[in-house]
Order: structure tokens, then sequence, then C-alpha cells
């Protein structure tokens, strides 16, 4: 099977570039594309605030759900704000469209590398915490922990290759699966507690757990923001729609909008009923069993409901990595355009989806799984930072935008850098809302950071300078490249002029080399053969097939080098550039070189790769034009 019917057989036929619009999600699909990662933090939200006040004792836990509720706020805060970035941003690009807009082009940098770290950490944490929850149900897999989370990470790939909607069908069943699950966990917890329908009341958790320290004032307060600092966690993913506003069917920005706010109401339905039932069920987080399992079982009492959930969390787990994998390419994108990131970060694949970005973010996320051995915990305190820097970034971006729009009038419009904005009401308290944002997630940015920072997100830290860097130097090779090929001032004086010989390199007299001889003696009439003797017995064999052809080789200078080792590319390199320098300084050598193609790529592998050795040597030589001429030894077994 050939590399292009394999690629057919895993990937499918490729869609004709007209076929993208009927490839565009509706709302449904792209729920479940764009909403796993926000829906399944919901499995850990509520425990990471949980975990970290436990530390005053299982009575600082009803602190839990009024912290639960001050973040639901800023979930509903952060949503509005992207709704705003959606109807105002409508080709997509999210947090770095709206601060390269409106902050300038560095705040929009940080932004973007801050989310792309983001996206890389979303797949491995999420496919690590995955491969936890298979691991805690059969411990016998643990050592192939690794393993496991790598071939989850190539199946969500291939997945993702094949195309947004067939993407979007397969995940969106365990999606739903477990949206529906967990609610109808919440609904009948619910009426338990509280008696209805003469249901059994859910008996309180009897387990205490006594203060491991006692902290007062400052400490307190701060023991407080870090806990909301790690409820914060429900945030992750809120962002990915205004990222992807164009994978949706038209109208794309209502559409977009629509499933924003679907998506928000889930995520704080969900998150709001887990933590208030974990809360006045007195549940205490542990090692051995998740919050959310210790929710279920005790809501169901077991059975099919409990499994159901079980399963479907597991699942969820893992294919919330599909947010990086919808967003880290579209990101790449944006910046791929705008010449920060190599331009083949652009181009679609046989599907119509950003292949090479997809591929990349596989790379990148299965070595940091490699590195961390699948331990999401390990890779937690990395998590969360790029998110929130983004928030702030973009919620700013978005006042500003405000405060412009605020000073028009009815009827009138404004044509930002990439955008136009109309006049709208009610700027100010939308720009209240986006400084009020942007305050609380700063503000929980600086707390990740300073007390996770010597847990891991010095790396974060670290890594963010680096790629706004890395950036700024792809732009600045464009620019040269951009620079050396513009036409501005250019006069055919300015052209160089092509040298009259051509010089056609050979190792033997064959059908090949005369191919590329006659070849060169049709476009010029200054050929020179050159070869390499090593030996007296190889210059005598080539000298005598030389002269079975005289038609061939009248007019043709013989340029014969006897070499006294084993390396023949070095001095044909030395005589062709001493050619081009000395005999035909600022003017252009013609090298015509002969290469064979095998009848298969496989057999390739069999012969010398001096043609490709030579042009490689030859490519840095700026007066020095390679032309190769092939011949096809499988075309010319079929002539004879």
């Amino acid at each position: 099977m050939s590399l292009t019917n394999l690629k057919k057989f895993l990937i499918g036929d490729p869609f004709p570039t007209s076929h993208e619009i009927h490839e565009r999600l509706d709302k449904v699909r792209a729920l479940a594309i764009f909403a796993s990662d926000p829906i399944s933090s919901n499995a850990y939200a509520t425990e990471a605030i949980m975990s970290v006040l436990v530390v005053l004792g299982s009575g600082a836990l009803s602190l839990t759900l009024p912290l639960g509720l001050a973040v639901a706020a800023l979930i509903l805060l952060v949503i509005s704000s992207y709704i705003q970035t959606i109807m105002h941003y409508p080709k997509g690009g999210g947090a770095y469209m709206v601060t390269k807009d409106n902050l300038g082009t560095l705040p929009s940098l940080i932004a973007a590398a801050a989310l792309l770290m983001d996206y890389i950490l979303t797949v491995s944490v999420s496919v690590s915490a995955g491969v936890r929850a298979v691991t805690s149900a059969f411990p016998a897999v643990h050592p192939y922990r690794v393993h496991i989370a790598l071939a989850a990470i190539v199946l969500i790939t291939w997945v993702n290759l094949r195309g947004m909607r067939e993407s979007g069908t397969i995940f969106a069943i365990p999606t739903y699966a477990f949206v529906g699950g967990v609610l109808l966990v919440i609904v009948i917890g619910l009426v338990r507690y509280f008696g209805l329908f003469g249901a059994a009341p859910i008996p309180p958790s009897t387990e205490e757990i006594f203060a491991e320290t006692s902290l007062t004032g400052f400490a307190y307060i701060w023991l407080l923001l870090r806990a909301f600092a790690g409820g914060c966690t429900a945030l992750t993913g809120i962002e990915a729609i205004s990222d992807g506003v164009q994978a949706f069917k038209p109208p794309e920005s209502k559409n977009a909008a629509i499933t924003m706010i679907v998506m928000g109401t889930i995520a704080m339905s969900l998150f709001i009923g887990i933590t208030f039932l974990s809360t006045h069920l007195s549940l205490v987080p542990n090692e051995a069993e998740s919050i959310l399992s210790q929710l279920t079982r005790r809501v169901t009492s077991g059975g099919f409901l409990y499994y159901w959930v079980q399963v479907f969390t597991a699942m969820i787990l893992f294919l919330a990595a599909n947010t990086g994998y919808q967003d880290f390419p579209r990101l790449s994108y944006f910046l791929a355009n705008d010449g920060f990131l190599p331009r083949w970060m652009q181009n679609r694949g046989d599907r119509l989806v950003f292949s090479s970005g997809i591929v990349v973010l596989a790379i990148v996320s299965s070595t940091l799984v490699i590195l961390f051995q699948a331990d999401e915990i390990a890779m937690l305190p990395l998590y969360a930072l790029g998110v929130m820097l983004s928030f702030s970034l973009s919620q700013s971006g978005m006042f500003r935008l405000m405060g412009r729009i605020s000073h028009l009038k009815p009827g009138e419009s404004i044509q930002t850098k990439v955008t136009e904005v109309h006049y709208e009401k009610n700027t100010r308290a939308k720009q209240a809302l986006n400084a009020v944002g942007a305050t609380v997630t700063s503000i929980v940015f600086i707390i990740l950071t300073s007390t996770k920072f010597l847990e891991g997100a010095w790396i974060v830290a670290v890594m963010i300078p680096i790629l706004v860097l890395f950036f700024n130097a792809i732009r600045r090779h464009y620019a040269r490249v951009a620079d050396a090929l513009t036409t501005s001032g250019m006069t055919v004086e300015n052209i160089k002029e092509v040298g009259n010989v051509v010089l056609v390199p050979i190792a033997d007299v064959h059908r090949g080399s005369i191919l590329a001889i006659e070849y060169a003696k049709r476009i010029s009439n200054d050929v020179r053969v050159l070869t390499i003797m090593t030996s007296p017995e190889m210059e005598e064999r080539f000298m005598r097939r030389w002269k079975r052809f005289p038609e061939v080789v009248e007019d043709v200078l013989l340029v014969v080098i006897e070499y006294d080792f084993r390396d023949i590319l070095q001095p044909l390199l030395e005589y062709i550039v001493t050619v081009s320098d000395l005999e035909f300084p600022e003017m252009i050598t013609t090298v015509v070189i002969p290469e064979f193609i095998p009848e298969s790529q496989v057999a390739g592998f069999l012969h010398n790769q001096t043609a490709v050795r030579l042009r490689a040597g030859l490519r840095h030589h700026r007066d020095i034009v390679v032309i190769d001429v092939p011949y096809h030894i499988e075309s010319l077994k079929k002539t004879e």
C-alpha cells in the first residue's frame, strides 16, 4: 500500500476547498468539541477548593459553597466578556485578536504564548487525568500509564485529522452522557436532600478531619484566596469558542454566542450543584476517591447510575484534551498569518482542518506526558496560569474597546486595526464588567503564580517570554525575506547575468548521465562534464564507456579530477565553486545534476545519496543554480 493510499485509508478522502462550509459545526456538535474542557473541569473544581480548606479541618469545608458561588460569579463575568469578544471579533482569534487590536503587539504575543502553553497542558493534563481514572479502576495497568496516555493522544489526534464534523459526532456521545449523568445525580441529590416527593434522605458524612494548623489575619485570607484560585480551574477552556468562531455554521457569531451561553449555563449548573451537595453532605476530600465519586455513590447508593457517571467521567477527562486540539491549531493559524509562526501552520489538510497544528500539538503534549510520566498532579501547578493571564489581557482589551465605542453616537462606527465596531447601548456597564473581570482574573493569576511557583509554575513563567522572543525572531526572519524579495526599486540592470557555462557532474556513463549531458547541450554551448577518478582502473573503465558515444560527447569538455580519497563530494564542490567565483564572478553558474529515481521509496535506501548531498552542498551558494534531470528506473524498464 502506498503512502497516499495509507493516508486516505486513515484520514479519509480529501475534501475540496468548496466543501469547507459543509464541515462547519452546528451548535450541538460545537458544544461537544469546544466545551469538553470547561465541562470536564467540574469533575475536580469543587475538590480543588476543598483540598485547600481541609487543612483547617472539616469544619472549614462549609466555606466551599460561598467560594464556589464566587467562582461561578467570575465564570459569569468571563462568559459575558467573551460573548462581547465573539460579537465584535467574528473572525475568531479570541484573546490574541482582542489584545492585538486594543493593547498592542507585545501584549497580544504574551496572550498567545500563554494560551498556547495552556492548550498544550490541557492535552497533557486531561489525558493523564483520564489515565489516572483508568488505573484507579484497574491497578494492574498502572505501569503502562504512559503508554495508555500516548495511545489516547494518538487516537484523539487521528479523530481530529479526520475533520471537525466527524470529531464532533464522535465526541458528542461521551460529553452529553457525562452532562446528563451528573445533572441527574444532582437532581436526585437535591430531591433527597430536601426530602421532596417522599424521597429517602441522604445521611450526612460523619467523617471528621482535625485542623492541621490555625490561621488568622492575612494568612487566613491568603488561604481563602488560594482555595478560590483552585476553584478557578472551572474556568479553563471557556475562551475556546471565541478562538474558533469561524468553525460554526452561519451566522457564525450568533451561533457561537448561543453555544457560549449554553456552555456557561451547563458548567455553572454542574459546578454549583456539585459544590452545594458536597458541602451539605459534609463530604471530605481524600486521595482514595474523588469528591464527584463520593457524591455519586452517596446519592445513588451505587448501581447503574454510579458506574455510568464514573465511566463517562473518565471518558470526558480524556476528551477534554479535544479543546486543545481545536484551539491550538486555530491560534497557531492566526499567529502564522501575522508572521509570528511558520507559514505552514496556516495550511489546511485533506479534511480542511489545520493538520500541521494538530500534529505539532500531539508531538509537544506527548513529550510532556513522557517527561512527567503521565502524572497530572505534577503538571497541575503549570496548569491554568496561561488561561488566567489570557483572561486578564482579553478583558483589559475589551475594557478599552468598550471605552472607544462609548464615544460613538447612534449610527456611527469606527474601523479598528482588525474589525469594525458600531454604536451600542450600555457600553459603560459592559466596560465595568470587563474591569471587574480583568481585576479578579489578574488577582487569581498572581495567586496561582506565587503559590505554585516553586512547584513548577516557574516553567510557565519562563516559557512565556521565551515563546514571545521566538515569535519575534520568526517575524524578523520573514521581514528579512520580504525585504530581500521586494521588487521595489528593482530594474533589469539589477538582475544577475547568467554565465554561459553548464557543469554536469557524473560518476559513470549511463542512460541517466547521457540524458543530463544532452539537456545541458540544449541550454549552453559551454558544457563541462565533471568526474572524479580514485584509481587508474576506474579511469580506464570510464574512458572506455565515454568513447562509445562520440555523438554525445562532441563539443563537450571532459574534466577529470584525480582524487586519492574516498569522499568524492569535496573535490566536486571545490571545482564548481572555483569556476563560479573565479571564472564567472557575479554571474549565475548552472549545474545540471543527473539523478535516477528508483522504482520505490524503499529501493532508494539501497543507493548512495550523492545527488542529494551535492544539492545540499550547493544550495547556500548564492550564484549557483542547480537543475535536476531525473530519470526513472521503472519507466526505463517498461520501455525495454
